[in-house]
């Protein structure tokens, strides 16, 4: 019995309890004990001396802590980090808003600037449903193996590595094909740190031996770390005897990951979403000019990336009946992971604090979207289809659709 049922059901007895004698009341508690398995004080409280009725008025609303100038502050964050969710996005938006008060990219007060200090991952999340709503913002390939080479390269699955150990590197391709897989198109070539999550990307304009060396190269150039292994997938662009005699020459292990099996490159397939197909689309590439906006692309996207967009680890996972309950630690930028490792010289570590000190999020975040745009218009021009406004029908015609309309309602 509901409390809604019971309360309607004591005041029932309650008239008849009042009048009848002590046997009576007895009775009428045993039998309301049994139905309402409510105590008998209780029951006796409640039929001998029921609780006034309140009188019912309006609850007035609790007044809004975070106003509309808040809220719009925070888009205007949300947008500059590239729309995170609140548990990413609260950690960034503490250590970098007054950098982007004082360089003028956001300009809010001291009050509205001190509530966002102290706003919860849950409610950046609340309010920004709201927007979220409104914006509403694989092929699989069968290499034939070189048998004798897959067998000098060990095979390495998730469970195995030192999450750790900074210079373990995961690399794969992404595709720009669009449609089609016939003819040459321009690659991706992604690599991700798996302690820190460190990203490079680099365009290639296929995805040949060479190509792939030559890419290779210059990740390594601009890594801010030495490479101590490479794990790619099973693609026979990367499992190849260049690549191979390139790792061997520069001291670099080598493993790969299981035939058909993702997840064993999960670190890097999770940034071939977020960093590369999120950010470039589905289209086909396969111009100079295309391959050339691309690497000025990811020339400020690795940036934007590495130093400014913090990430999750997983650090425990228990299973508790049929659920599987995962614990992440605090979001950190890659920047910040590389840093707290204690893994990098000196030098380096000056050198990547005199790199952070000199870039501008909001700027990079423009340099970004500028490529996007020129990446697209170059994709448009060259499908041949001309930016045209949409056929509208003419005045004349929806008068003549109208009079129609209204001699059916009249003679129908």
């Amino acid at each position: 019995m509901d409390m809604r049922s019971r309360e309607q059901y004591l005041a029932s007895v309650r008239q008849e309890y009042r009048q009848a004698d002590r046997k009576q009341k007895s009775k009428l508690l045993n039998e309301a004990r049994r139905r309402t398995r409510l105590n008998r004080k209780v029951l006796i409280r409640k039929l001998a001396h029921p609780a006034k009725a309140r009188a019912e008025g309006r609850r007035r609303p609790r007044s809004a802590t975070y106003g509309a100038e808040v809220v719009s502050t925070l888009v205007k964050v949300w947008e500059l980090f590239d729309y995170p969710c609140g548990q990413r996005l609260v950690p960034a938006m503490r250590s970098e808003l007054e950098r982007l008060r004082k360089g003028k990219e956001v300009q809010c007060s001291e009050e509205v600037a001190g509530k966002l200090a102290r706003i919860s991952p849950r409610t950046v999340d609340r309010l920004l449903a709201r927007e979220k709503q409104v914006r509403r913002l694989r092929r699989n390939r069968n290499p034939a193996p070189h048998r004798l080479l897959y067998q000098q390269i060990p095979v390495k699955v998730a469970a195995e590595w030192d999450t750790s150990e900074v210079g373990n590197l995961q690399v794969d391709y992404v595709e720009h094909c669009g449609r089609s897989s016939g003819g040459e198109y321009v690659h991706t070539l992604s690599a991700a740190d798996i302690a820190s999550g460190w990203w490079e990307g680099e365009a290639i304009a296929s995805r040949s031996q060479q190509a792939t060396k030559e890419g290779m190269a210059a990740i390594r150039a601009r890594l801010p770390f030495g490479i101590k292994e490479v794990h790619p997938d099973n693609d026979s662009g990367l499992v190849n005897d260049l690549l191979w005699g390139y790792c061997r020459g520069a001291g670099i292990r080598m493993s790969r990951s299981r035939p058909y099996r993702k997840n064993d490159n999960a670190w890097v397939e999770q940034r071939n979403w977020t960093h590369v197909r999120k950010q470039v689309g589905y289209q086909r590439l396969d111009t100079t000019a295309e391959l050339r906006v691309l690497r000025e692309l990811y020339e400020s996207l690795r940036l934007y990336k590495n130093f400014f967009q913090p990430t999750m680890k997983l650090v425990a996972k228990t299973r508790v009946g049929g659920k599987i309950h995962r614990k992440y630690d605090e979001p950190r930028t890659p920047y910040q992971r590389l840093l707290e490792s204690g893994q990098l010289s000196r030098k380096a570590e000056k050198q990547l604090r005199r790199q952070y000190e000199s870039l501008n999020m909001a700027q990079l975040r423009r340099m970004i979207e500028t490529a996007k745009d020129k990446l697209f218009a170059l994709t448009l021009d060259k499908a041949g289809r001309p930016r045209r406004p949409a056929r509208q029908m003419p005045p004349q015609a929806i008068n003549v659709m109208v009079r129609r309309s209204r001699d059916r309602r009249a003679n129908p």
